[in-house]
């Protein structure tokens, strides 16, 4: 017998907006794995990523900060 789930406050969500894309690429992603949705998905992602994220500042060098602008400007972004 399973336990059902406790459904959480409404005031206590947000939403988030991603692209389509985004969204259709993670949809076929989790087929078969037994994440019910794409929101379940992420919300467990971004809850393993915070568990063991460390956000302690990270320094740039002038070599890697150009490496990005020169990918930024091949892809047209920049």
């Amino acid at each position: 017998m399973s336990s059902p789930r406790k459904k959480a406050n409404p005031k206590l969500k947000v939403t988030l907006k991603i692209p389509r894309e985004l969204y259709n690429s993670l949809k076929n992603m989790i087929e078969g794995t037994g994440f019910g949705s794409v929101n379940e998905f992420v919300v467990f992602t971004m809850r393993t990523i915070v568990k063991g994220g460390n956000l302690e500042e990270k320094k740039f060098s002038a070599e890697d900060i150009e490496r990005v602008k020169k990918r930024l400007s091949e892809l047209n972004y920049i």
